[in-house]
C-alpha cells in the first residue's frame, strides 16, 4: 500500500480492487463509448448494497507526470516528508503521525496532485507571476490575474480545461518551489459512479456502467475524462489494482414490497439495473413488489444499454413482465422521424404509471444527465397526474413535492 493514499479523505482505501471485465456496450459506429466494468476481490465479499455509489482514486499518465516533475526541476526519486499544519503538537499516536512518513516525490504528486487533468485556480497564475523572470510572460500573467482579465483568464484556462502542467510549459521561465506547487495544484480527487449490480448476486464483485468521457474546446482540442479514459484503457486480469472507496448514494435501498418507478435513459440506467438484479434474486424466496423501468437511448441498434438484461427480465414471469404488473418502455430517440424521449412513454404508459402510484405505496426514482431531463420527466408525471389522474392543476405541484418530502420521488443527477 503506497503511504501516498493515506493522504486523501477517510484513509486509506475501503477496497483494493481488480478489474475482470472491460465491455464495450455500444457498436463501434456509435459516437460514444460507454463501457462495462467488472471489479473483483477474489479473497472476500465486498460490503454494500443496492444504490450505493463507488469513488475510485484514479492513475494519472505516467508520461504527464515525468514531465511535470521534469519542467519543475524536480528530483523524481528523492524522498519528501509533508506534515499537516500544527502537526509538530501532535501527540503520541495520533492518527495523522502516519502522514509524515517519507515518501519518494514523484509516487506523492502521482498519487495526490493533479497535474494532468485539473485546471488551476486564478491565485496559481497570481503566484506565477511573482516568480516569471520573463518580462512577456510576467506580464501576461500580471494581465490575466487583473480585474480586466479576468474573462481573458475564464476562456483561456477554465474553457479550454488547461492543466497544470500545460500552463507551466506556457511560462518556461516560471520556477516555483516544491513548497508552493504542493499547496497550490489540485489535489487529485476520486470520481464517483452509481454501481449496477447487486451484493445477492455478485457479493465478491462491483459492476459499473461508466460513458468514456471526451469533449472538444473551443479552440477544438480533444479533452478526455482523467478516470473513465483510464478505466478503459484497462486490461481484465491483468495486475493493475484500482483503490475503492464505498459511500451511501441518494438511491435509498428499496425494500422488496415496494412497488417501483424506474426512470433512467443513458447511463441513467446504471443503478437500476442494480435494483432490477436484486429484485429477480429477491423473487426467488419471498414475493415482491412490480416494477416499471423506462429507459431511454438514441438508437436501439447502437446504445440500448444492457438489451438482453432488460429484454429477459421483461419475459417469461420477470420482474419487469406484464404478467408481474411491471414494464419495460424504451423511448430510442433517433429510430424515427419524430423524435421519442422517456418522458413520452410515460405520458404513453400513463395509467400504467397513475395506477403503481395511486393504489399502492410505490416509489419513483430518476437518475442520469442533470440537463433538461429530470425537468422534462417531472413535467411528464405532473401531467399524468392532472390529465389522467383528475388532481387539480393548481394541486399537481404540491402533490409531487409531497412524493419527495415522503422520499417517494428521488432524483439523482450527474454533469
Amino acid at each position: 500500500m503506497s503511504p501516498a493514499l493515506k493522504y486523501h479523505n477517510e484513509g486509506e482505501p475501503q477496497f483494493m480492487l481488480q478489474m475482470v471485465t472491460n465491455q464495450c456496450l455500444t457498436k463501434g459506429d456509435s459516437d460514444r463509448d460507454v463501457r462495462h466494468f467488472e471489479l473483483e476481490d477474489r479473497y472476500s465479499p465486498i460490503s454494500y448494497q443496492v444504490g450505493d455509489a463507488l469513488e475510485i482514486l484514479p492513475s494519472q499518465n505516467p508520461s504527464a507526470v515525468d514531465a511535470f516533475i521534469k519542467r519543475c526541476n524536480l528530483d523524481p526519486d528523492c524522498y519528501i516528508t509533508i506534515r499537516a499544519k500544527g502537526s509538530d503538537k501532535l501527540s503520541k499516536g495520533s492518527p495523522m503521525n502516519s502522514l509524515m512518513d517519507p515518501i519518494k516525490l514523484k509516487t506523492f504528486v502521482a498519487l495526490t496532485m493533479d497535474v494532468t487533468s485539473a485546471s488551476p485556480r486564478r491565485y496559481f497564475f497570481e503566484i506565477m507571476s511573482y516568480f516569471a523572470t520573463d518580462t512577456d510572460e510576467k506580464e501576461k500573467l500580471q494581465y490575466l490575474t487583473s480585474p480586466e482579465g479576468r474573462d481573458d483568464l475564464y476562456w483561456y484556462n477554465q474553457k479550454e480545461n488547461r492543466t497544470v502542467l500545460e500552463v507551466l510549459q506556457e511560462f518556461p521561465s516560471v520556477h516555483m518551489p516544491f513548497e508552493w506547487l504542493v499547496q497550490l495544484t489540485p489535489p487529485l480527487k476520486r470520481r464517483a459512479f452509481s454501481i449496477s449490480s447487486s451484493p445477492l448476486v455478485h457479493p465478491n464483485q462491483i459492476h459499473l456502467t461508466v460513458s468514456i468521457v471526451s469533449w472538444r474546446t473551443p479552440l477544438k482540442r480533444t479533452r478526455h475524462g482523467l478516470c473513465s479514459t483510464w478505466l478503459a484503457g484497462l486490461s481484465p486480469n491483468e495486475e493493475s489494482i484500482i483503490p475503492c472507496w464505498i459511500h451511501r448514494g441518494s438511491l435509498p435501498h428499496p425494500k422488496p414490497s415496494v412497488p417501483l418507478v424506474l426512470i433512467g435513459p443513458g447511463t441513467g440506467c446504471a443503478p437500476f439495473r442494480a435494483f432490477v438484479e436484486e429484485r429477480a434474486a429477491q423473487s426467488v424466496a419471498e414475493p415482491t413488489a412490480p416494477v416499471l423501468f423506462f429507459f431511454g437511448c438514441r438508437n436501439q441498434d447502437n446504445d440500448f444499454l444492457y438489451k438482453d438484461f432488460w429484454l429477459n427480465h421483461a419475459q417469461d414471469q420477470g420482474v419487469l413482465s406484464l404478467e408481474k404488473g411491471g414494464g419495460l418502455f424504451v423511448a430510442f430517440s433517433r429510430d424515427q422521424p419524430q423524435k421519442v424521449y422517456v418522458q413520452d412513454k410515460i405520458r404513453e404508459q400513463g395509467a400504467r404509471v397513475l395506477n403503481m402510484l395511486c393504489s399502492s405505496e410505490a416509489t419513483i426514482y430518476v437518475a442520469g444527465s442533470s440537463t433538461r431531463m429530470p425537468a422534462d420527466v417531472t413535467a411528464a408525471l405532473e401531467e399524468v397526474l392532472c390529465q389522467q389522474g383528475g388532481v387539480p392543476k393548481n394541486d399537481v405541484w404540491q402533490w409531487v413535492t409531497g412524493l419527495k418530502k415522503n422520499g417517494k420521488f428521488i432524483i439523482e443527477t450527474w454533469s
